[in-house]
């Protein structure tokens, strides 16, 4: 059952698409905020056998709050592995057994390329950004990445100034010629507008879906490329009554994730 219009906020309906891209019995690698969220709004309502781990090497965390960071304690207690960076990015990530990661960045680009390095030129650059973190082996090896990010000519760019974490790099066949596994890559960009999905042939980013509230010109005028449109292309489908209850009952009580209307994700 679709929840009514206005009764939730922007950050809810990007939260419960992210969801939406996970199966059951998924193996998923996330982060605080976004990811989390996601992942934990398809485990409690269509995936329930789905496993979630943190890059710091927390298996299937339950955790009593929501979690600060990937290394916050409350994830620990009655987790089924607490191991390390290389447990989770070697021993599961590099071997093949991650079907989902999510991803963000400063800039993403048509072929779903992130970048988290620098703005601008390298060696002169405008400013500098912290770097992959475990973001360049997510992007490599998971069998599908979710690209979460704001809908603007700053972020979403037609190519990033540089790859720290390879989508569809330059187009068709290029994953391939790095030896990346056969079939991985970006499947979606989630935004605060719209949702992207790519195309099998051009490895482009094109709009599947517009949110309530945005409209394809909207979108199309905030896109830097000139972005193909889904024949048919139509509203996202805002959050069950189901999915704003977990989200407001069980996973964030507090309305942590109000903070993101602050930050722009209106």
């Amino acid at each position: 059952m679709t929840s009514k219009a206005g009764e939730y906020i922007k950050p809810e309906l990007m939260a419960c698409c992210g969801a939406r891209e996970i199966k059951d019995n998924d193996l998923v690698i996330v982060g605080t905020g976004f990811p989390t969220m996601s992942a934990n709004i398809a485990k409690y309502t269509h995936a329930p056998n789905a496993v979630l781990m943190q890059e710091s090497g927390v298996v299937d965390a339950q955790p009593k709050r929501t979690a600060l960071s990937v290394g916050d304690p409350c994830l620990n207690p009655g987790a089924a592995m607490i191991g390390g960076l290389v447990d989770i990015l070697g021993m599961l990530l590099q071997a093949g057994w991650v079907d989902v990661g999510f991803l963000s960045g400063s800039q993403v680009d048509k072929f779903g390329n992130i970048n988290t390095t620098v703005i601008g030129d390298y060696d002169q650059p405008k400013s500098r950004l912290p770097g992959s973190g475990g973001a360049n082996p997510i992007g490599s090896m998971a069998r599908k990445t979710l690209i979460i990010t704001l809908h603007d000519k700053r972020r979403l760019v037609e190519r990033v100034d540089f790859v720290t974490t390879p989508g569809y790099i330059d187009g068709p066949g290029a994953r391939e010629k790095w030896n990346m596994p056969e079939g991985s890559g970006p499947s979606v960009i989630i935004t605060n507008k719209a949702i992207l999905k790519f195309d099998s042939e051009t490895c482009e980013a094109y709009l599947a879906s517009y949110h309530p509230g945005n409209t394809v010109e909207e979108v199309l005028d905030n896109t830097p490329w000139e972005l193909k449109v889904a024949e048919d292309v139509h509203e996202t489908q805002p959050p069950t009554e189901e999915e704003i209850r977990v989200i407001r009952e069980v996973l964030d009580p507090y309305r942590m994730i109000s903070v993101y209307e602050k930050k722009g994700y209106v």
